[in-house]
């Protein structure tokens, strides 16, 4: 299957396909959430309007954590079959996943003040997705600290791979040690226990921003690819002119 897609025409055209439809449903799905989740659900009992930060937080930490395990599997792919395909999406990746990661902190420290009384807390939970947050930026430094972009691509693939062992850390943090967090409210083992009233505009939210992360992600492949296009043409130019 990857080999397929790691034609560069070939993903284009499948991208192209794609990116309107995942616009359309982003934006209907989002919107939707955000009227359900914002207007129409309840406020929480404990938490009262506070726990509507959570329709953006919770997305948010999701497309952090999983858009990692990505970003690793796009650097086992270029580290060991060298698929160049690989390291498009891991530079594509990257800003994306920090983007969501920082906005998992942001939106954290919003629902944390009113909740725990301050802004930041050296919690298991939130020092784990800082440190995330960190491992995203460090691929992004990689991959572009080379004057030859090329050069960057082996350590920057490397670094996202090591940085998956933070993924678990992430989402088991809260069962592993005592923390201020409340504990998962979707994937545990009791079965959900969040009201109906305030899963839909959740699951909403959850589904539309994934779709809204490959739509950045679509739109910065093919920006990368179009600029080393650009550049092996400038390239082969010179070489034509230096004749």
């Amino acid at each position: 299957m990857f080999d397929y897609l790691a034609n560069p025409a070939r993903f284009m055209r499948i991208a192209d396909r794609l990116f309107w439809p995942l616009v359309v449903i982003a934006t209907a799905l989002i919107g939707a959430g955000l009227y359900y989740g914002l207007l129409n659900s309840p406020p929480d009992y404990q938490q009262g309007e506070t726990v509507r930060i959570m329709y953006v937080h919770v997305p948010a930490a999701w497309i952090a954590t999983l858009g990692y395990v990505a970003l690793g599997l796009c650097g086992l792919f270029y580290i060991v079959w060298r698929h160049p395909l690989a390291d498009v999406a891991l530079r594509a990746m990257a800003p994306a996943g920090a983007m969501f990661a920082f906005l998992t902190l942001v939106t954290g420290a919003f629902w944390g003040k009113p909740m725990w009384g301050a802004w930041w807390v050296w919690d298991a939970r939130l020092t784990s997705m800082l440190i995330l947050l960190f491992f995203y930026l460090g691929v992004i430094a990689l991959a572009n600290g080379f004057d030859q972009p090329e050069r960057g691509s082996r350590p920057a693939a490397l670094l996202a791979l090591v940085g998956v062992i933070n993924v678990p850390i992430v989402k088991f943090s809260v069962d592993w040690w005592n923390t201020l967090h409340q504990p998962a409210s979707l994937l545990r083992s009791g079965g959900v226990s969040i009201d109906q009233a305030m899963l839909v505009p959740l699951l909403l939210m959850l589904a539309g921003m994934h779709c809204y992360f490959a739509v950045i992600v679509i739109l910065r492949m093919k920006a990368i690819l179009a600029e080393r296009r650009l550049t092996s043409l400038q390239l082969r130019q010179a070489a034509g002119d230096g004749r």
